[in-house]
């Protein structure tokens, strides 16, 4: 191992010897990066078990690779009603999840009529009013809310996190090229870096939990990949709220704009994961979703899985027993018990976690005293690890 992956190993790399780790391959940054993952989580890989509750997938912005959102009109566009919530709530909870994950479109109120109409019939001036609401009751019903509902401003951060015991918002990339026609981020102003690197710093301000994420091969290079972990290491240096990093893949669907864009191939994604352990600070988990490893129907995603938890990741991230991934409906969940034996297999225990990790818990000042009691009813399952 060379002098930088040493110190790598040993440390988050300084930053500006970040690009450095670029001419080192694979396995030397692989085997760096399990290093850094023994010495800061030991022999444990987290999951959160949660129920996905899709609060609506209409969305002011049309990036290239998604086809979760809709506009109003389309087939396929929905608004759970308060009803739907409640029952997605009691289902998660009585399957044993202790996450609730609200996740939907960016500010749909600000394109849609008759989105707006359908909010005041639920009794709601603006889907925050909504998003607070349904975190209430999944906080009464004995969950606990983690919600990522795109770009907001600093005072609806505040407002969720009465209701919630983390949030957040993947940076998918700081490279503003993009954005630029053909780009991956044409057509969405919300996915510009410096609008959603500014919502990060305010979370930080606000000593909010908070998940980030870098999305890798949507036309971005490697060192840009760098840049955007540097970012959100620079972010959680000055903040601390920074708890948990998510590598995701891209991966082409039909009938979205990069439906023939190529995937990146599992060099690119395990590369990315390395980098990810080695520059970020010990206590941000590295994460990668499991149930995109592997292309819907070609096989089950073992050897992808298993070259994740070599290239350092340490928590698979939300894993649901009741919904499928609303996101990526095509990739369905792994199943927990054939996770765990693969992480046994490398040496490790897999254990369900809450949304919010310890750290938050045990410092005032970061979750609100409602959530903090939920989290100690749930903290009380069997065998769940808090963070």
């Amino acid at each position: 191992m060379s002098a930088l992956l040493d110190l790598a190993a040993a440390g988050p790399v300084p930053r500006d010897l970040a690009h450095g780790l670029l001419a080192s391959p694979r396995g030397a940054l692989e085997a760096a990066a399990r290093a850094r993952r023994a010495r800061a989580r030991g022999d444990v890989t987290t999951y959160s078990p949660k129920v996905f509750l899709p609060l609506t997938n209409l969305c002011r912005n049309a990036c290239g690779y998604c086809s979760f959102r809709r506009n109003p009109d389309e087939p396929g566009a929905w608004t759970m009603s308060p009803d739907e919530v409640r029952t997605f709530l009691e289902a998660g909870r009585a399957t044993g999840c202790t996450e609730a994950l609200f996740c939907l479109g960016d500010t749909p109120e600000s394109f849609s009529t008759s989105y707006r109409e359908l909010l005041r019939s639920f009794g709601h001036g603006s889907t925050v009013d909504y998003l607070v609401a349904s975190g209430s009751l999944a906080l009464d019903l004995g969950l606990l809310p983690h919600t990522n509902a795109g770009v907001l401003s600093r005072a609806d951060l505040v407002r969720l996190r009465a209701v919630n015991a983390s949030q957040g918002l993947m940076l998918e990339s700081t490279a503003d090229h993009l954005g630029l026609p053909g780009g991956a981020h044409y057509g969405a102003p919300d996915k510009a870096p410096a609008v959603r690197l500014a919502v990060h710093e305010s979370a930080g301000v606000e000593r909010i939990p908070f998940t980030s994420g870098l999305l890798v091969g949507i036309g971005e290079q490697e060192a840009e990949r760098v840049d955007t972990l540097l970012a959100i290491a620079d972010l959680h240096a000055t903040y601390g709220h920074i708890q948990e990093v998510i590598v995701q893949r891209f991966t082409s669907r039909p009938g979205v704009r990069m439906a023939a864009w190529p995937e990146p191939d599992q060099e690119a994604v395990c590369r990315a994961v390395a980098l990810a352990r080695l520059i970020l600070p010990d206590e941000v988990s590295v994460q990668a979703p499991p149930n995109l490893s592997a292309r819907p129907g070609e096989h089950d995603g073992v050897a992808e899985n298993r070259a994740l938890l070599a290239a350092g990741i340490d928590d698979f991230g939300g894993i649901s027993p009741l919904t499928p991934d609303f996101i990526n409906p095509r990739h369905a969940w792994p199943h927990v018990d054939a996770l765990g034996a693969l992480c046994a297999e490398g040496g490790s225990t897999l254990r369900p976690r809450l949304p919010v990790h310890a750290r938050f818990l045990d410092e005032p000042g970061w979750v609100a005293d409602r959530v903090r009691a939920v989290a100690a009813s749930c903290a009380g399952a069997p065998a769940l690890e808090v963070g």
